[in-house]
């Protein structure tokens, strides 16, 4: 008698949004928006859940209080002015000015930025958006200073996402905390609103260790000219300002970026990004090895 192995296989998830090939593609949503069941409780009011699904964003004018604001802010500056943090491979520096660009993983490296993280109006709100409980993916502090910080170009985070960490469908959600005030002329936040509609797969294949580039100055996964000015002229921008304490919400597939920050006033804020405990990361779609865990989380706890 001959004994017989028999490797248990797992059966590949299905790519319902193809990007990094040869061209563009441009795929219809397949998920979601608001996956909590109309009507279902929570801090969001049922107007603005409403115009969270169909604009992919939602502006808050007052998230946190001004003492608060004093407390991240106090925070944000001890962690950028410490030599050890600077040092870490989750400090990423300007390349012009070398001064600190942002800080990932930094609800880890702060317990301050970890309560906030676990506060009823942040992650209430993330809950009641995406119809579960819900981990961390990614947070970060971006600093954004004055004198030339450079901005982020056009982009659908959930392209990087779903290509380099392997979020198979489209159930997180971001949200930036304003820490300073954000003017219509200091590097501020741009959408495209209804762009989050549909999935716009990009040119290219992904470069090796493409991350230690892209959080300076992201090449791949950037959509092309026409696209873009075709999604403007549809879609049209809107621009974000707001005192700090304001926040804003938006969707992970809603395209968006911000420009350079010439002016004097630093745009600093504290960025978090939610995803479902259904929709964990599995391998890549368009990259050979997933990022690192401080940039696309492999732990899956939900935030208690």
């Amino acid at each position: 008698m001959t004994d017989v192995l028999t490797a248990r296989t797992e059966t590949p998830r299905a790519d319902l949004y193809p990007t990094r090939g040869a061209a563009e593609v441009i795929t219809p949503r397949q998920d979601p928006v608001v996956w909590s069941p109309q009507g279902a409780p929570g801090p969001i009011e049922p107007a603005d859940l409403a115009g969270f699904e169909r604009d992919g964003f939602l502006a808050i004018d007052q998230l946190i209080t001004p003492e608060e604001v004093s407390l991240y802010r106090a925070e944000l500056d001890r962690l950028i002015g410490d030599p050890g943090v600077r040092a870490d491979e989750r400090s990423i520096i300007e390349p012009k000015s070398q001064s600190v660009r942002s800080v990932f993983e930094v609800h880890r490296i702060s317990e301050v930025f970890a309560q906030l993280v676990r506060d009823p109006r942040v992650v209430g709100r993330a809950r009641q958006i995406l119809g579960s409980d819900v981990y961390v993916h990614q947070s970060r502090i971006n600093v954004k200073p004055g004198f030339g910080a450079s901005g982020f170009y056009w982009h659908s985070d959930f392209e990087t996402w779903h290509a380099e960490d392997g979020l198979p469908n489209m159930r997180t959600v971001s949200v930036s905390i304003a820490l300073t005030e954000n003017y219509d002329t200091n590097g501020g936040l741009m959408i495209m609103p209804g762009s989050h509609k549909e999935f716009l797969g990009c040119a290219g294949e992904t470069p090796k260790d493409n991350y230690k580039r892209s959080l300076q100055m992201q090449d791949a996964g950037i959509p092309s000219d026409e696209v873009l000015t075709r999604m403007a002229d549809r879609h049209g921008i809107r621009l974000f300002t707001g005192r700090a304490g304001s926040a804003t919400w938006f969707d992970c597939n809603a395209m968006h970026g911000s420009g350079d920050n010439i002016t004097p006033y630093a745009r600093s804020n504290v960025f978090i990004v939610f995803n479902s405990v259904e929709n964990t990361a599995v391998e890549p779609f368009a990259a050979p090895v997933p990022r690192p865990d401080f940039i696309g989380a492999r732990d899956f706890t939900p935030v208690r």
